[in-house]
């Protein structure tokens, strides 16, 4: 039986009430919230393991919710929306969230994906520990130090990165990391690569814009340069 904890934030008490069902089928422990301020008030009360979270939502709206949750929690984020543009979804992915399903979606559609936002990428192959820079990487305990400060990456960020670190200095396609990070599933969502690696790079490259370790391979994919 599959078990975590889930927060459903919707403000449609039937999505509530059918996700609340479903899940709880599934194993899951379910709490619900109606609004993104209710959803602030149960992430500081409880520990979440993914976050089920409408975009558009009277009052406090999915984005702003998002990044308020982003800002102290690590919590894996599924954005629900109406909305099936690419604008959108970059949006979503840029305010922290992990991943995003757009209304009206299948049962089984969402299952997988808070599968995908549960899973952990295994170590294996790369060094437990190791520096780019003044950035030290911690890939036992997730930790990543700048010059002493903690810096926080969302679960998928660190998920891809971890991925990267374990497959240096060679080309990856984006398909690949995609199923890699984000399950069996994914394979042209390359909007999300995009946004991730941006992230990624605004917080281990000593210049963003010029990188030195997460390289763009042209019309492929990505390259993590590891130094020596």
């Amino acid at each position: 039986m599959t078990s975590g904890r889930i927060l459903v934030v919707d403000d449609e008490p039937q999505i509530r009430r059918v996700l609340r069902a479903t899940l709880s089928e599934q194993g899951y422990e379910v709490q619900d919230a109606r609004t993104g301020e209710d959803a602030l008030i149960a992430v500081r009360g409880s520990r979440f393991d993914v976050i089920l979270l409408d975009l558009n939502m009277p009052g406090m709206g999915g984005l702003e919710t998002c990044r308020a949750i982003r800002a102290t929690s690590e919590v894996a984020i599924i954005m629900l929306t109406v909305h099936d543009s690419e604008k959108d979804k970059v949006s979503a992915l840029d305010a922290g969230a992990d991943d995003y399903v757009t209304k009206p979606f299948s049962m089984p559609e969402l299952l997988a994906r808070i599968r995908a936002a549960l899973r952990r990428q295994p170590t294996e192959g790369a060094s437990e520990s190791f520096r780019l820079g003044d950035v030290e990487i911690n890939l036992a305990t997730r930790r990543i130090l700048s010059k002493g400060r903690e810096l926080r990456l969302t679960p998928k960020e660190f998920d891809l990165l971890q991925f990267f670190v374990a497959n240096p200095n060679v080309p990856i396609p984006h398909g690949r990391l995609l199923q890699a990070v984000w399950g069996p599933d994914y394979g042209d969502q390359v909007e999300y690569l995009r946004v991730f690696v941006n992230q990624l790079r605004k917080k281990i490259e000593p210049n963003p814009s010029h990188p030195r370790y997460l390289l763009t391979e042209p019309w492929v994919g990505y390259r993590f340069a590891l130094p020596e």
